[in-house]
């Protein structure tokens, strides 16, 4: 389990900390990284949370409706988090030195939280099967919505020192998802029913901002040699690392 702490955490402070050394304002970089967690996502729910969810669960039906209130919930999230889970900055000169934006940050803690809540080890220590796959897509998940959040509050706090203690707090939501599972246990969440709804509701959360993702990165379906590379690459990680 500290290995997953340490890597969530550790991958939001680094995204965020590459502001002090890249450009905000030119994020082609990002649209190959995006297209391979887009691709590595829908890819790993598709093959793994949703089978899963619907094998632990008796009631098929009961799993889909959770994974439409994560694929809708996240479009309601997105409605303060303006879209930074898949990379969107949104910094805007009039914005500048306007104070936290607690709906954005707090929108994007709840969408972290929630996905460090399905990387449930049992007290004992055992690791379900791809349990590492999953860890892998968030931190990958996390690293554009770090960059992104951080040239927002930087913009918008004035200084990178100001801005880092609010990072810490997005840093701080999928880690503190993990502890919330561990500790409630995974046999009382499998027993009632809690753990397949997990599943169901972060399926369809991924879902949407990996579909987002994909459809963004080639918004005029434009054939891009890179793009369609790192989606290639993403979808192969996954099945690789799933054991599929």
């Amino acid at each position: 389990m500290l290995v997953a702490l340490l890597l969530l955490f550790v991958t939001v402070l680094g995204a965020g900390w590459l502001t002090r050394f890249v450009p905000t304002a030119h994020t082609t970089w990002l649209r190959p990284l995006l297209a391979f967690s887009g691709a590595y996502l829908v890819t790993l729910t598709l093959t793994h949370l949703l089978p899963e969810a619907l094998e632990l669960d008796t009631d098929s039906h009961r799993v889909g409706y959770f994974v439409l209130a994560g694929f809708f919930g996240q479009l309601v999230l997105e409605l303060f988090s303006q879209g930074v889970e898949h990379g969107h900055q949104h910094v805007h000169a009039e914005h500048a030195h306007a104070g936290v934006p607690f709906l954005l940050l707090g929108s994007l803690t709840l969408h972290g939280f929630m996905e460090g809540s399905i990387l449930v080890q049992s007290p004992g220590g055992e690791v379900p099967g791809g349990f590492y796959a999953v860890l892998t897509g968030v931190a990958l998940h996390h690293i554009p919505a770090a960059f992104a959040l951080m040239a927002v509050l930087v913009t918008r706090l004035g200084s990178f020192n100001k801005a880092l203690p609010w990072l810490t707090i997005f840093a701080a939501a999928a880690p503190l998802g993990v502890l919330f599972s561990y500790y409630q246990g995974l046999d009382p969440l499998q027993q009632g029913g809690w753990y397949p709804a997990l599943l169901g509701l972060v399926s369809g959360n991924f879902l949407h901002v990996s579909t987002t993702i994909l459809f963004e990165v080639s918004p005029e379906h434009k054939i891009n040699v890179r793009k369609l590379l790192a989606t290639v690459l993403g979808a192969g990680l996954a099945l690789l690392v799933n054991g599929h």
